[in-house]
């Protein structure tokens, strides 16, 4: 079966790879690995109806594995980018509405009421929305290709680094340029829509709040801010604008994530208290101190500028000789992008002033499905163990751990996090299968679920019957960008509006303040506050610098 080859093909690397249950023996907080007994069968979701597999011959499905399970495209290598991932979302499914997720939302933080979903001003359906782009250089612009094929018109585009943004400004010569978005948003007036924010993590909120201020809707890639305070300022202003938002992440309305969220919905796997969820970021450095000495800024690249808020340091091109960060490139080759600079373009990431390390990069990807079908709002407590923390730089690896209190008809879940090489046990039903690099365990008292980019598998067998007869209940939407461009239009929120954003990025970022913390936490999530320790309060709001302001 071709996930079989696939994951045969990763067999030899995967055994290599470190698993966590030796590891993080040492943490109170880290559960027994589970015991699988049973074998696992895989069960395909696809139907004649399916866009991936258009009217299958009957007897069998185009999707490759018979009875057995969905496979999606793969990015290169076999492990798809973010932007395969993205596209793929868009392709998942019919267009529909998501019904209003009051259950999670009344969960989330007592203090805050939900605003209305629809957006305000929405144009006539002849009109074209014009879409204006900030950070529009790699992934920035693999996400305004996508807007545009959506139904977006690309009008302007706004990037501090001219070489990186060139491939935009080719693409669409028409488009208006700038450099610096406070500039863009003054001169371009009535004359966009909404905002498209693809800038690293330190400058979301200042580009996504300016934007909302301005009542022009907004889409921002993950995570949706860098601190727990910026992403409550934004989701205030939000409401007050009444624009349709989206962020980025995996979509949780395509077919793998509603069928998941189905399933688990309908008992299927009993009671779920734990969830499992691994990546195989890092793939830029992390674990490193500041390289010293200064290079030359390159012409058309505005430092101080992509500096914005973050404290005044040299730029640093390349990195130094013998330098840590240059020995984990080498030692990785398939880390294409890692050595493209110290902090621009590609490895801010690990950088505690400009990045969210890998945790906060790809968490809102993989907690998205999670929270949706556990119904999870704010967590009662956080902890972490991980490599040595760094000053500046998010760690090597790390294993966080969120305790979620009891919900409406759910039990009290645990959510295991696993990254830099690291995962969970692997099933025994699995046989000799390495797991995916990257995945999501959900344990229940009855079965298990494993979810990959490849599709969803259940395990043991017996569950087959069960799930065949879960009907498909959650309406199926077009992705990220099919569903902000209809909200913009007045339709139903995107399945990740920033009601839903900013408490699943809350959540996440949490576990950073833990791995910083280096203890674990106790959350307040209404006072926004650490009971147990108060000291920490200090990473949920981080002062700005060279005069940025929220204000």
């Amino acid at each position: 079966m071709p996930v079989r080859r696939a994951q045969a093909a990763r067999a030899a690397a995967a055994r290599s790879r470190p698993q966590a249950a030796s590891w993080a023996s040492t943490t109170k907080s880290f559960p027994a690995p589970c015991i699988f007994t049973k074998g696992m069968t895989r069960i395909c979701v696809c139907s004649a109806a399916h866009p991936e597999y258009p009217t299958p011959p009957a007897g069998r499905h185009d999707c490759g594995i018979g009875a057995g399970r969905v496979e999606s495209s793969r990015g290169r290598a076999g492990r798809p980018g973010e932007k395969q991932r993205e596209r793929r979302g868009m392709s998942e499914g019919a267009t529909g509405s998501i019904p209003r997720r009051k259950a999670l939302q009344a969960a989330v933080w007592a203090t805050i009421t939900v605003a209305p979903g629809r957006a305000k001003g929405r144009p006539s359906p002849a009109e074209t929305l014009n879409l204006a782009g900030v950070g529009v250089g790699g992934v920035g612009f693999g996400h305004l290709q996508e807007a545009e094929q959506a139904g977006f018109r690309i009008a302007a585009l706004c990037d501090v680094d001219d070489a990186h943004a060139r491939k935009a400004y080719d693409r669409w010569p028409q488009a208006r340029r700038y450099r610096d978005f406070r500039e863009m948003l003054h001169a371009e007036g009535d004359r966009i829509d909404a905002v498209y924010c693809g800038t690293p993590d330190h400058t979301h909120a200042l580009v996504t709040l300016a934007a909302l201020r301005r009542r022009k809707h907004v889409c921002c890639v993950k995570p949706l801010t860098r601190t727990i305070h910026e992403g409550r300022v934004l989701l205030e202003a939000a409401r007050r604008a009444g624009v349709a938002t989206q962020m980025t992440a995996a979509p949780n309305t395509g077919e793998h994530a509603c069928r998941t969220c189905e399933w688990i919905q309908a008992g299927v796997l009993g009671e779920v208290r734990e969830v499992h969820v691994w990546s195989n970021r890092p793939v830029w450095p992390q674990g490193m101190d500041r390289p010293e000495g200064e290079d030359p800024v390159p012409a058309g690249f505005d430092w101080r500028l992509w500096l914005g808020p973050a404290p005044v340091r040299p730029f640093r091109q390349r990195w130094p000789e013998g330098h840590l960060a240059l020995r984990q490139i080498k030692n990785n080759p398939e880390w294409v992008r890692g050595n493209r600079g110290v902090y621009h373009p590609f490895n801010f990431r690990g950088w505690w002033d400009f990045g969210c390390g890998a945790l906060g990069d790809m968490g809102c990807h993989h907690f998205n499905t999670p929270f949706r079908a556990l119904r999870l709002g704010a967590p009662a407590a956080v902890s972490a163990t991980c490599t040595q923390v760094m000053p500046e730089a998010a760690p090597l690896a790390s294993l966080v751990v969120w305790d979620f209190p009891a919900r409406s008809g759910m039990p009290p879940v645990r959510l295991v996090w696993y990254d830099g090489g690291l995962q969970p046990p692997v099933p025994r039903g699995m046989g000799a299968e390495p797991l995916p690099e990257e995945g999501t365990l959900y344990l229940g008292d009855k079965g298990k679920l494993l979810a990959s980019w490849d599709g969803v598998n259940l395990i043991p067998e017996s569950l087959s019957a069960h799930a065949a007869a879960v009907p498909r209940t959650l309406p199926r939407r077009p992705g990220i960008w099919g569903e902000w461009h209809a909200a913009c239009r007045g339709g139903e929120p995107a399945g990740c509006a920033f009601e839903w954003a900013v408490p699943l990025t809350e959540a996440v970022l949490l576990g950073n303040v833990a791995i910083r913390a280096a203890r674990p936490l106790t959350w307040d999530a209404a006072g926004m506050r650490f009971p147990n320790a108060p000291s920490a309060g200090s990473l949920l709001r981080e002062p700005y610098h060279n005069g940025w302001s929220l204000e």
